[in-house]
């Protein structure tokens, strides 16, 4: 029988985070002008993926059984 994993809200933060960059990058392409500057959005992804990183570091905590 397979383990059931537990819910792992960093993931859950990583993927939201994904998908809106995602949409970012699509919303440049169909009007450039609409988007920020893509110094913005490198910096804006590097912070979101430090946020998610801090997420999935203080919920591991929580998982971990003794």
């Amino acid at each position: 029988m397979a383990r059931r994993r537990r819910f792992d809200p960093g993931h859950a933060v990583a993927g939201l985070f994904f998908l809106a960059v995602a949409a970012v990058f699509w919303a440049r392409t169909t009007a450039p002008e609409a988007g920020p500057p893509l110094a913005v959005l490198a910096a804006a992804t590097l912070i979101g993926l430090g946020v998610v990183g801090i997420v999935h570091v203080a919920s591991r905590g929580r998982r971990r059984e003794p």
